[in-house]
């Protein structure tokens, strides 16, 4: 009764993706059981082929029957083709709807829910189990007009041969309906398996693509092969384990079919010998069988897939009803509205899911417009989740942060997020040229606006040294650049958006202190009245800040200048103090 209730859930949920191709749901069904007629109408006409025309030697009934037969089958095929061909622009349109509004929901997760799911597994979902849901659209519109018209149209053709022939069906049917429900019953609570050892797979795949670097540096080639060899056997001894049921199903209801076929030849020979019936006849009763049986068989395909499609459909529903954490607000500001300003007030925040001590606690500081700050701390101190706040990649727990006066929950995402560049501690490059990766901070950038965003962010003499300068084809995640070069290509992304807050979160560790010097002084010079936000590791790197808050188990130790802090603050001087210690050294 459960399974009934959730396959009716979630066949409601998807079923409104196939309403705007109803025309061609509808003629689909249409054109099949055009067909189904013309498939039930040709074994009346063999028949009278074999009885009048062969056994009568009338020479004539072959003739017309025959051209009658071939444009049955004409019309028949016309009638196939066009019901299979609406029933795959149905299933595909109704796949590309799907596919797009789960693609969709996924882009609207918060981060936590991503990482919830894993990325192999919505990479699954997205695929192979929309995948599976469309092919049973494509099969059910087809087949759940063929199989009954099959069924009851064959029973009724053959029962009017001859009713004895119902005997065979009495005790065929009941057999092939056993046999499909104990082999479906054991094979149904397999199919969801299957796509989670799918997901396995694909995680893992997923990872080392990603990942391949550090698995060469530390020679572990060997140790994933095994751990991707583990979690294909798993797919692999799960996915038998279905298709072995489904393998034994199809001969025993062939054994079935064939048995039904023998004893129609046996009752008809009966009644021919009596001359109660004609030979042809028992060859038309012998494929009325058979279509009816068939029909059973398409059946249990039918389920099959329908099982495996419900498993499917139940993981797809799980994304589609799964609510962003993060809510829209309803205030749309424009992004050259307001000034930068951000202000924390008495904000605590921990990480969804875990409990102990907050990241951050209690944190109250406002930042002007157009100032440049710089948040220092040892690691695990809170300074990436201090700004992943402003752009609301995560909520506050307690309290509130506002930009320009207003707090971030009110703003859409979209007009919150216009306002902000944030430049990652790992540069996220995709593949495409030089020019393309630069344009996604402004789509609409012109060539100028893209050759002043590089030099402000000191990438523009090495791209022009490659061979086709901004025109060049980078590999998938920059594999063909430099750390540096990915850090510097993703700065002039963030600097060509011209936002008014400009977020570097530890984003120029790469870059050895000269550029960071250069690059620094291009933002003063070129960014005027753009908040900028600093969070790194070497003193060196923001000693020009116009004010430097440092953190410690997540709250504030200190604010000043750098020249205030060494007088005021320990934290602050111990750090500096180490590392030109270091330096010098060196």
């Amino acid at each position: 009764m459960r399974l009934e209730k959730e396959g009716i859930a979630y066949t409601m949920k998807l079923s409104k993706y196939l309403k705007p191709y109803w025309y061609l749901a509808l003629l689909s069904p249409i054109m099949m059981i055009g067909e189904v007629v013309a498939e039930l109408f040709q074994p009346k006409l063999m028949s009278k082929i074999v009885d009048e025309g062969v056994l009568g030697n009338d020479m004539g009934v072959i003739i017309s029957t025959g051209i009658i037969m071939l444009l049955v089958l004409i019309a028949m095929g016309i009638a196939g083709f066009s019901a299979a061909g609406f029933a795959s622009a149905a299933s595909q349109s109704f796949g590309c709807d799907l596919r797009n509004d789960v693609f969709k929901r996924v882009m609207s997760l918060s981060l936590e829910q991503t990482d919830k799911f894993t990325t192999g597994s919505l990479v699954t979902r997205v695929t192979n189990d929309i995948t599976a849901v469309q092919n049973l659209v494509a099969m059910a519109l087809r087949m759940f007009v063929r199989s009954p018209m099959l069924f009851i149209g064959g029973i009724v053709a053959m029962l009017s041969l001859n009713v004895k022939f119902g005997i065979v069906l009495l005790c065929a049917l009941p057999f092939q309906v056993i046999i499909i429900w104990l082999l479906l019953s054991k094979a149904n609570p397999l199919f969801g398996i299957v796509q989670e050892k799918l997901d396995k797979v694909n995680s893992v795949v997923q990872e080392n693509v990603t990942g391949a670097r550090v698995v060469k540096a530390y020679v572990r080639e060997e140790y994933e092969i095994k751990r991707f060899d583990k979690a294909n056997d798993e797919l692999m001894e799960t996915s038998l384990k279905v298709q072995k049921l489904m393998a034994i199903m199809h001969p025993f209801l062939s054994i079935v079919m064939n048995l039904s076929v023998i004893a129609i030849i046996l009752i008809g020979g009966f009644q021919v010998e009596a001359k109660a019936m004609q030979v042809g006849e028992i060859m038309a009763g012998v494929t009325y069988v058979t279509q009816i049986l068939m029909s059973i068989m398409m059946v249990s395909m039918m389920f099959q897939m329908i099982s495996r499609a419900k498993a499917s459909a139940d993981r797809i529903v799980e994304v589609l009803e799964t609510i962003p954490s993060i809510a829209d607000g309803t205030y749309e500001a424009d992004k050259t509205e307001g000034e930068g300003s951000i202000e924390f007030k008495n904000v605590s925040f921990t990480y969804p899911g875990l409990s102990g001590r907050p990241v951050l606690q209690d944190i109250s500081l406002e930042i002007k417009p157009g100032e440049t700050i710089a948040i220092l701390g040892a690691t695990g101190s809170g300074k990436t989740s201090l700004v992943n706040l402003i752009p609301r990649f995560y909520d506050v727990t307690e309290g509130e942060v506002l930009v320009d006066g207003i707090n971030v929950k009110d703003y859409t995402l979209e007009s919150l997020r216009s306002k902000i560049s944030f430049v990652l501690q790992k540069s996220e490059i995709f593949s495409g040229t030089i020019k393309d990766n630069i344009k996604w901070g402004k789509e609409d950038a012109t060539d100028d606006e893209i050759y002043e965003a590089a030099r402000i962010a000191q990438a523009d003499d090495y791209i022009r040294n490659f061979k086709d300068g901004y025109d060049t084809i980078i590999g998938e995640k920059g594999a063909s650049l430099s750390g540096g070069q990915k850090q510097r290509l993703a700065i002039a992304r963030a600097i060509i958006k011209k936002p008014k807050i400009l977020i570097f979160d530890d984003s120029t560790s790469a870059l050895d202190l000269g550029t960071e010097a250069r690059l620094q002084k291009a933002l003063r010079e070129h960014l005027k009245g753009t908040t900028v936000i600093f969070i790194a590791q070497r003193v060196a790197s923001i000693m020009n800040a116009d004010r430097i808050f440092v953190l410690e188990n997540g709250t504030i130790a200190a604010c000043g200048t750098h020249n205030e802090l060494l007088d005021t603050s320990e934290i602050y001087r111990d750090i500096y103090d180490s590392q030109m210690i270091k330096e010098a050294t060196v």
